[in-house]
């Protein structure tokens, strides 16, 4: 019997899921310490997988996990897509399709328990600091930074969508191309 591991990566499951990136006044990020998998341990985003038997969209289940983690109703015009993330084998188990939103006005709530983990402000200047995913860190982070509309300059040109494909087939030498960027690296 083969793991999950040995499977060729085209064997692997494809899931798709929502992060959003929520800002406070002071500029700060609230991330997901992790208490279970996927990224167990790590910072992250809040977020989640998309109820796929539901039909559900990407802007729905982005709405929905911003509801079920730090209870707040919000509506479409409240929210961003700032990015679209491919992860091929991350892990070597899974394939993902990941839609970056931001919430596009300061939110301002106090760090907490939730079943998922503990929600932590963090100033934009530690998160190198934190233990998060080598792929947040190197590849999704700087372009969430570079396309957020929460992290503008005032007055700044609107930023574009940007999309990421990011291989992870080899997690020594773990690969990234971007393909739609409007903000220079």
């Amino acid at each position: 019997m083969t793991k999950a591991s040995d499977s060729p990566a085209s064997e692997l499951p494809y899931r798709v899921a929502t992060l959003v990136y929520v800002f406070n006044q002071e500029r700060q990020v609230l991330l997901l310490h992790r208490l279970r998998p996927p990224n167990q341990g790590l910072f992250s985003p809040i977020g989640g997988k998309l109820e796929q038997a539901e039909g559900e969209s990407p802007y729905a289940c982005a709405l929905r996990e911003i509801r079920e983690e730090i209870g707040i109703e919000l509506k479409l015009a409240d929210i961003r897509l700032c990015g679209i993330v491919s992860e091929k084998a991350f892990e070597g188990k899974t394939h993902w399709l990941m839609f970056c939103f931001e919430i596009i006005k300061p939110i301002e709530i106090a760090s907490y328990e939730i079943p998922e983990g503990r929600l932590e402000w963090v100033k934009l200047n530690k998160i190198n600091d934190l233990p998060i995913p080598e792929t947040d860190r190197r590849i999704i982070w700087p372009l969430v930074c570079r396309h957020s509309v929460m992290l503008q300059k005032p007055g700044g040109k609107a930023p574009e969508v940007f999309s990421v494909h990011i291989d992870c087939t080899n997690p020594s030498q773990i690969t990234a191309v971007v393909e739609h960027s409007s903000k220079k690296s």
